[in-house]
């Protein structure tokens, strides 16, 4: 049996999805509630690798169970033994060949930031706070350069392992929400830290530190060096991963 999982959480104190030694991670968490729930070792695959701090509300998740669970039972006994910043939202039985990361046609993230002269005790997990005033326009035409297909090397951590730094984006737009900036990116995927990178710059450019000719300048060329230092990771989200087709029944 294998089962598709959607999964939220709070990533403030994990480092990151993946497992990683004598570290605490999301994936850890659900891996040693699943171990226990089965009575031996389960191994989870997940539609992308967070990285430490960052947030998820529709994070998709995999696995094969030894043996058959009601879908909605196994979601009420996850979330009963999973810290409560940890919550499964959906659980469904799938297709066999099922694989979240290879299957995913998009990856929607949205980025947050406080845009007003006092930072917020509540929102400090959840938000970057940027006191001074925000160029909104003209991050909203920086946002528009991103569209479509381009050499993001230059909008990636030094040092990460992929064969291709070609990435096509589908939605890049800004919007105002009271005190609030928030940024909404679709793409067919995303390299590590990519998300960060492209705010940091459009930051950059509502501050008119960085020319819009600079951005474009940056995605022709792929000088890493010139790209400013990665926004923090509080204000990601992964949002939604979508599928070129159902591929489950949830169980709600």
């Amino acid at each position: 049996m294998r089962v598709r999982l959607t999964i939220e959480y709070d990533g403030t104190r994990y480092c990151g999805w993946q497992l990683q030694a004598n570290e605490d991670t999301i994936q850890a968490r659900v891996e040693a509630v699943l171990a226990t729930l089965f009575g031996q070792p389960i191994r989870i695959q997940a539609a992308g690798r967070t990285d430490a701090g960052v947030h998820a509300l529709g994070q998709v998740a995999a696995f094969d169970a030894p043996r058959y669970l009601d879908p909605a039972e196994l979601r009420r006994a996850l979330n009963a033994m999973l810290p409560p910043d940890i919550v499964v939202r959906e659980a469904a039985e799938t297709d066999p060949q099922f694989d979240p990361r290879r299957g995913a046609a998009v990856r929607v993230y949205q980025y947050r930031i406080l845009n007003r002269e006092l930072r917020s005790a509540l929102e400090y997990r959840y938000a970057w706070h940027i006191a001074q005033p925000l160029n909104l326009s003209a991050m909203r035409e920086s946002a528009r350069l991103f569209l479509g297909v381009h050499d993001f090397a230059a909008f990636r951590t030094l040092g990460t392992q992929t064969r291709s730094t070609s990435r096509e984006i589908y939605v890049s737009q800004w919007e105002r929400r009271g005190d609030h900036l928030i940024y909404r990116v679709e793409g067919s995927s995303f390299m590590r830290h990519m998300v960060r990178l492209m705010v940091a710059a459009m930051v950059e450019v509502g501050r008119n530190r960085l020319g819009l000719e600079t951005l474009r300048e940056l995605l022709r060329g792929g000088d890493r060096s010139q790209t400013p230092a990665a926004a923090p990771a509080c204000g990601l989200f992964l949002m939604e991963v979508r599928y070129p087709q159902a591929l489950a029944r949830s169980h709600r």
